[in-house]
């Protein structure tokens, strides 16, 4: 039986790592949320995982131009969310595995940046309807998940890290975007026009942005008064006091 969905607004963590597979991912997955909560004073920060080289079908683009075009509309979709930085991993487009090696990347950067909430795709969905899931977004969740616990909270994980003087750091919120089993649901009607202009970055991957724009507008909840309201819904697990 599915979980009951409750509202979660009025809270904001104060410092939030969205770990993502490509570029634009972030705004479709997430992107109100992280407006509101950059908006509301938090400090959010986003590791692109892959280069985003597999992204065209023109016969004349290389994947070297490619990757330098998906990185500038990322650092600019982020500036337009409010995101303070993107970290840019840069594993092949497509090639994502959740090995012991990107776990410890991942956990480079949670012990770096030392954040309150972490944002990730939800490893366990396959499918939504008749679109089946790109596996990059299965491999990025589950990869992020693992670093996340135990490997960034343990000091006996990755020891080199301690040489480097990275301590053990315990996140106290974990959100699972695109949920398979959603527990919580985000008001971000505040956010949508960040959302939208976030997501008009990515000109290279959303030629037909005046159409997409419309769908998002027309979707939500028509209040009864004709006004929209609209959310996002994640699964929330909370670690110790949130």
């Amino acid at each position: 039986m599915p979980d009951e969905i409750t509202p979660l607004n009025d809270h904001t963590p104060g410092r939030v790592l969205a770990v993502m597979p490509h570029p634009d991912d972030t705004e479709f997955f997430c992107g109100g949320t992280l407006a509101l909560w950059a908006s509301a004073g938090a400090e959010v920060y986003i590791c692109m995982v892959t280069d985003g080289s597999k992204g065209s079908d023109d016969p004349e683009m290389t994947a070297e131009r490619l990757i330098a075009i998906r990185q500038e509309e990322q650092r600019a979709s982020t500036r337009v969310l409010g995101a303070k930085e993107t970290f840019f991993l840069g594993v092949p487009d497509g090639e994502v595995v959740p090995d012991l090696a990107l776990r410890k990347r991942i956990a480079r950067l949670i012990r770096q940046l030392k954040p309150d909430a972490l944002v990730c795709p939800d490893p366990s969905v396959v499918y939504y309807g008749d679109y089946i899931n790109h596996p990059d977004h299965r491999a990025v969740g589950e990869a992020a998940l693992y670093a996340f616990q135990p490997a960034a909270n343990n000091r006996f994980f990755f020891p080199d890290l301690l040489a480097e003087g990275l301590e053990p750091h315990q996140i106290k919120e974990l959100y699972l975007a695109g949920a398979k089993e959603p527990n919580v649901e985000i008001d971000t009607t505040t956010a949508l026009d960040a959302q939208i202009a976030a997501l008009r970055e990515h000109r290279s991957q959303l030629p037909n942005m005046d159409e997409l724009e419309k769908g998002f507008r027309e979707g939500g909840e028509t209040l009864p008064d004709g006004s929209k309201r609209y959310t996002e819904k994640l699964r929330r697990f909370v670690f110790g006091q949130s």
